[in-house]
């Protein structure tokens, strides 16, 4: 197991290296003139040109990309031309609402996911099978964007059931900073009504960060359980009298659910990709919307943070998926 780690935690670094590489040359060769960003728009040409030689954009783009990895080993971000402020600061004010917004809808994959995967299994070419696999396709199929839109426009604004966006209502306090996700902060702090108010502001963009995951998880746990529900033993066991909830639940998914929990790592992993595009449907302040209004101003030191941390932490997902494979699977661990 030790060999494992060391070896993906190896692999992560030089993968680490080459997303920075690729980020860093789209960044610089992209439209858009930072300095020019810098300086104000009613700054003159003399007072650009200086800019861009306090902040380096002058050098080569090789040079400045060894000078922005020196600033990453010391643990330096660097600084936004927009907000002109520590890009550390922005992340960490930042991060917190997208890991909330990215677990509560990988929570709702999940939940929905493998009990809809076993049913289309159990009732292969019913009704409610062909049901199932219709919401899969469409989960699969349709753009995150899109469905954001069409949430808001529905249950938002015709039906009035959800909020538009945000957070929290514009009189709703928020709560002492703990931990930045504002359902931990309000419960840790003994306020379930500001909780249950952020959560009903993430049901939307939750749900329309989640369809594509929940599409996915059904596919794969209907597959792995026919497959399961097919093999010998769960023969014999229907022989010997077993009950078929016994069957589905001791026999079957949990050797079913490997593959499951494998594809629920990656789609972790494209959910938090995915916030880029969900948080500017919602107005959602996470790392997404940040990116995004970076992205707009050419202001490349946010984007390159942000697409690192993404990336570590969707190899860092895989790395305990695997881990977890390797503990449930004695094949795989004996294969390290």
């Amino acid at each position: 197991m030790r060999r494992l780690i060391l070896k993906r935690l190896g692999l992560m670094v030089v993968m680490l290296l080459g997303l920075a590489v690729i980020t860093f040359t789209i960044a610089n060769v992209a439209p858009g003139d930072p300095a020019r960003l810098a300086a104000g728009p009613d700054a003159s040409q003399e007072m650009v040109e200086q800019v861009r030689a306090e902040r380096g954009f002058d050098k080569p783009v090789p040079v400045r990309f060894m000078i922005y990895l020196g600033q990453l080993a010391r643990g330096d971000l660097g600084t936004s031309v927009y907000t002109g402020r520590e890009v550390s600061r922005d992340i960490a004010q930042f991060l917190p609402a997208t890991v909330e917004l990215v677990l509560f809808a990988i929570t709702i994959a999940i939940v929905f996911g493998i009990p809809l995967g076993v049913l289309a299994a159990v009732w292969q070419n019913k009704a409610t099978d062909h049901g199932i696999r219709l919401l899969a396709v469409s989960g699969a199929a349709l753009p995150m964007f899109w469905l954001g839109l069409m949430l808001q426009w529905y249950l938002a604004l015709e039906l009035d059931l959800f909020p538009l966006g945000g957070r929290l209502g514009v009189f709703d306090d928020v709560p002492p900073k703990i931990t930045g996700m504002i359902t931990v902060d309000a419960l840790l702090n003994g306020d379930p009504g500001t909780a249950l108010t952020a959560m009903w502001h993430m049901v939307l963009p939750a749900l329309a960060l989640s369809l594509p995951a929940l599409a996915a998880i059904i596919r794969v746990n209907r597959a792995e359980m026919l497959e399961v529900l097919g093999r010998d033993y769960v023969t014999n066991a229907r022989a010997q009298g077993i009950g078929p909830f016994r069957i589905i639940a001791v026999y079957s998914l949990k050797n079913a659910i490997l593959p499951t929990l494998a594809m629920i790592g990656l789609r972790f992993g494209w959910m938090l990709g995915g916030t880029v595009l969900v948080e500017g449907v919602f107005d959602f302040p996470g790392v997404g919307l940040y990116a995004a209004k970076a992205a707009v101003s050419s202001d490349f030191e946010p984007i390159m943070a942000v697409t690192l941390i993404l990336g570590a932490a969707f190899m860092f997902t895989n790395l305990l998926i695997d881990l977890a494979y390797a503990l449930l699977d004695p094949r795989v661990r004996n294969q390290v």
